[in-house]
């Protein structure tokens, strides 16, 4: 080992009455600045990981987040790689199978050796504070995209913005009469959400209606009505979901002359005038009926909601919902 090596070093290994004050010094300095060096990347990632979980938590900027990432990722890595180089022993130790009982010698100089270690090492809680620091707050930011996963369904996949006297609008949030649909007639509507009443002049939000889109139909014949809602189809109209049962997509295509409503994406075809029952195609469960009647002034309004969960079938879809309002 060279002379240089051993100054950088600290004089780790070598016998410490041979080693000058000024030596002892030079190397206590080295060490400090190292120390300083690897707390400095630590900290730097701890300011990465902060930025990135501001930056998300803000709306998001790709350029950004990935700038604070690699700020998080490369102070982590250079603060470990300066601590491994700096306070980690390097030499290839060999040791010939023999006893290995020490001498008393050699325990009062490993006695030194590692008092002298402790001098060399004085800052160790701020290295090990300091990547602690920076690991948390990286496992912290690295959280925040959980945020991106949205709500919890809890029952809002069972449930829709329908409830007892709800009204039925259209796109432009127009409120819809039974006079409006003619015979054979069909029309896209959804329920009416109601403003922020601390900003009546807010639009309705068209998320809280995305699960909702519903087929207000007046068809020639005479609907027969899906099981217990006998009392959901008024003045010749009956409204069931858009959404198709198979996948999703919306079955927007009315075959007024056979009273079938078809789903473009894979054909499934429901009969209007059965309860909206699947004819045709991998549909297996009808449309779910909306139970609707008039108010005092001919607006259509539901009774409740849906008689089924409206859409495709997810895990727990036929299991009843606890605690659901009245109407629904």
């Amino acid at each position: 080992m060279s002379a240089s090596e051993t100054d950088e070093r600290g004089c780790l290994g070598c016998d410490p009455s041979e080693a000058s004050a000024a030596e002892k010094a030079e190397a206590e300095a080295a060490a400090r600045r190292a120390e300083l060096a690897v707390a400095s990347g630590f900290l730097v990632s701890t300011a990465g990981a902060i930025g990135l979980a501001a930056v998300y938590w803000r709306g998001g900027q790709p350029q950004l987040e990935g700038l604070f990432l690699a700020l998080a990722l490369g102070g982590l890595g250079l603060g470990f790689v300066l601590w491994s180089r700096r306070f980690m022993p390097h030499e290839p130790v060999v040791e010939a199978r023999h006893p290995i009982a020490s001498t008393e010698e050699e325990v009062e100089r490993f006695r030194q050796e590692y008092e002298q270690g402790e001098v060399i090492l004085t800052r160790r809680k701020l290295l090990v504070r300091s990547a602690g620091l920076a690991v948390a707050a990286l496992g912290a930011a690295l959280l925040f995209p959980l945020r991106s996963l949205g709500p919890r369904p809890g029952k809002g996949l069972k449930d829709t913005p329908y409830r007892k006297g709800v009204y039925l609008v259209t796109a432009d949030n127009a409120r819809v009469r039974a006079e409006d649909i003619n015979v054979n007639g069909v029309l896209t509507v959804f329920p009416e959400v109601a403003p922020d009443p601390e900003d009546p002049e807010e639009p309705p939000h068209p998320d809280l209606q995305a699960d909702s889109p519903t087929l207000l139909i007046r068809p020639s014949g005479t609907p027969r009505p899906q099981q217990d809602m006998e009392d959901g189809i008024v003045d010749g109209l009956v409204a069931y979901s858009k959404l198709c049962t198979h996948v999703g997509c919306p079955v927007g295509l009315y075959q007024a002359d056979s009273h079938l409503l078809l789903c473009p994406c894979h054909q499934s075809t429901f009969d209007v005038l059965d309860g909206a029952k699947p004819v045709f195609g991998p549909a297996t469960r009808p449309l779910p009926q909306l139970p609707i009647e008039l108010d005092e002034e001919g607006y259509v309004v539901a009774r409740g909601d849906f008689a089924a969960p409206p859409g495709p079938g997810f895990w727990d879809r036929d299991r009843p919902t606890e605690g659901a309002p009245d109407g629904a």
